[in-house]
């Protein structure tokens, strides 16, 4: 805790030295940030990678994760059911990470709206994203998707949420989908790209930061990446005018961060069955340096999807997704594979992994708490 008042102190003497002007204060935060990563150990930094669940409605469940692993945040599962309780825990877990001496916790959720919605009692329950892009003219639908997102960013910042792992801005144009399915806002590229960058204005504008999933898209895909690793075997061409067209609106519109997908895309990554997760093609390549995205790179589930666990080593898949660009992994699962996962990416800090490429993504982390005001204006 005394570490957490020492980073608070000097970001606010950064913060009366670097004043006065909009570009005055944006310097500030990265000073104040570049202050808080030096003061990190190197097992701290790598804790801040890992978005990590537990199991149970106490906040007794989450003790190995964040005392030991020193997780950078948490998702939120089938932990709380309703806003009283959720709000409960996320206090609690708030108060347990000050006690441990570890940074403010970004908490995250699933509130996608339709079947994906963890908290339900005592929150307001939409249809499907997809019965949005049914409304026409496109100008009502923009408004309903624009409502929607800042009615979700209204209920969960009251209840200590500060990340909705969503919207979907996969384009589902494949009709035998089935996991993205309605999720999707629409069939048309244009249709879901504009509705996708709507919700992400309302939800944003509440102080709740979206995630844009499943970049670079899954709405074609046959297969579920939670049962095995599906293929999407389109040509870059068809990509750019299809599945890539959301993410580029969202990014224009300063979505705070994107999902990567567990998804093998051939004619992005020639690599045999690697998923745009693991890829640095795609997530350096593509995300970072082609489209142009500095937020946060989230990975889907880690810990739970055959996509991933079917095929790696759950150590060496950690390493190979940070490798690859990746800011923060998500892992649910049992703690046993949660802590493989930290101690691999940890022992490979120096190695494959080098310091530049930890601090990088920490910094990616540490800008995307701050935008959620966990760490200070």
């Amino acid at each position: 805790m005394k570490r957490w008042l020492a980073f608070a102190a000097g970001a606010v003497l950064l913060a009366v030295l670097v004043f006065g002007s909009a570009r005055g204060l944006a310097r500030t935060d990265t000073l104040a940030d570049d202050v808080m990563l030096d003061s990190l150990s190197t097992a701290e930094k790598v804790g801040q990678l890992f978005l990590l669940g537990f199991e149970g409605p106490g906040v007794n469940g989450a003790d190995t994760v964040i005392d030991e692993l020193r997780a950078g945040g948490i998702a939120l599962l089938s932990n709380a059911t309703s806003a009283d309780s959720a709000r409960f825990l996320t206090t609690a877990l708030q108060t347990l990470a000050a006690n441990s001496g570890t940074l403010p916790l970004l908490i995250a959720i699933d509130h996608e709206g339709g079947l994906v919605q963890r908290v339900k009692q005592g929150t307001t329950v939409f249809g499907p994203a997809f019965e949005v892009g049914q409304i026409e003219p496109l100008d009502r639908a923009f408004a309903e998707a624009q409502r929607r997102g800042d009615i979700h960013g209204r209920e969960l910042a009251a209840m200590g949420v500060h990340m909705s792992l969503g919207p979907v801005l996969d384009v589902w144009d494949n009709p035998a989908n089935e996991v993205i399915g309605n999720r999707s806002f629409s069939s048309s590229a244009t249709t879901a790209a504009a509705l996708g960058s709507a919700y992400i204005a309302g939800l944003q504008s509440q102080g709740v930061l979206a995630v844009g999933k499943h970049f670079p898209g899954h709405g074609n895909s046959l297969e579920d990446s939670h049962q095995t690793l599906p293929v999407v075997s389109r040509d870059r061409v068809t990509l750019d005018a299809i599945e890539l067209t959301p993410f580029r609106s969202a990014i224009q519109s300063d979505v705070a961060a994107i999902m990567t997908a567990h998804v093998s895309y051939p004619s992005l990554d020639s690599t045999t069955e690697r998923p745009a997760s693991l890829s640095p093609a795609i997530v350096t390549g593509l995300l970072r340096n082609e489209l142009g995205f500095n937020g946060l790179v989230l990975s889907d589930d880690m810990g739970a999807m055959q996509a991933i666990t079917g095929r790696f080593e759950s150590g060496e898949a950690a390493i190979q997704a940070i490798e690859a660009g990746t800011d923060m992994l998500i892992v649910v699962g049992p703690i046993e594979g949660q802590r493989r996962m930290v101690q691999a990416v940890l022992s490979e800090i120096g190695g494959r992994i080098s310091q530049e490429r930890l601090d990088d993504s920490v910094r990616h982390v540490l800008a995307a708490k701050r935008r959620a005001g966990l760490l200070g204006a």
